[in-house]
């Protein structure tokens, strides 16, 4: 059996519009294993969340495959859950009720402990009866995160989950998915217009090319560790990732790996 838990083959994407066919993604081929953390950066309009919902069995490609556990991305129904830019909370319900929304074949007795268990897993204990409008963005960000987890599907996906939240709370909601990460032991698929944010997160990080978005490149962090922002090794990572969307280079760092 192979090691690959999801293999993406051929994978093109045309957006048929009434001004004519928009070309978004181009052949796309992308093996990630079980366990790994693959980000997706590109520039907007690239085609790194059209690829992500395909994973995710949201939307069909025109053209190639993708598989997970060996079984077309068809029969692999309910493998994926998905966090978003916005959490999109239900304002009506309490962030416990939120959580379990996916749960209703459960008792509700089950639904509420799972709820809770995982709440207290993102750091969210004592806000479980809480509405929406009474969190901070990087909270209901952490409710959306448990959403998905609660789900225990084996891929856990991320719609540039972060980039509306100031720049503190984006570096703890990150460093908040890799203690998540190590102790959930999930596959994760980040998509991301942040080169730090990828570098930071990704065992891997996969560069898309403008639309139709390409593989430019796939860039393999090898870093010990906690990643220090910081460090000449990461700056590395950083600059060469950089150059492929930018002809100025921001750092001049000549490091060998």
């Amino acid at each position: 059996m192979s090691e690959n838990l999801i293999e993406i083959k051929n994978i093109s994407k045309i957006y048929q519009k009434e001004s004519g066919d928009v070309p978004v993604l181009n052949n796309i081929n992308l093996t990630i294993k079980k366990g790994e953390f693959v980000t997706i950066v590109g520039h907007s309009g690239c085609g790194k969340s059209t690829l992500l919902k395909m994973i995710a069995g949201m939307l069909p490609a025109d053209s190639g495959d993708i598989k997970i556990n060996g079984r077309s991305i068809t029969e692999s129904q309910g493998n994926c859950a998905m966090v978003f830019q916005e959490s999109r909370l239900f304002p009506w319900l309490k962030i416990y009720e939120n959580v379990g929304v996916g749960l209703k074949n459960l008792p509700k007795s089950e639904r509420e402990y799972k709820a809770y268990d995982y709440l207290k897993l993102v750091g969210l204990s004592g806000f479980e009866n809480a509405y929406p409008k009474e969190l901070s963005g990087g909270m209901a960000q952490r409710a959306a995160i448990a959403r998905g987890l609660v789900m225990n599907t084996d891929i856990l996906l991320f719609d540039e989950p972060f980039g509306a939240l100031d720049a503190m709370t984006k570096i703890q909601m990150q460093e908040e998915v890799l203690r998540i990460r190590q102790e959930e032991q999930k596959t994760m698929i980040l998509v991301t217009h942040d080169i730090e944010e990828a570098v930071y997160l990704g065992d891997r990080v996969v560069v898309l090319s403008s639309r139709p978005g390409q593989i430019k490149d796939i860039v393999s962090v090898k870093m010990e560790g906690i990643k220090d922002r910081t460090k000449d090794e990461f700056l590395y990572y950083k600059n060469k990732i950089h150059q492929y969307f930018f002809e100025s280079k921001h750092y001049d760092i000549e490091y060998q790996i």
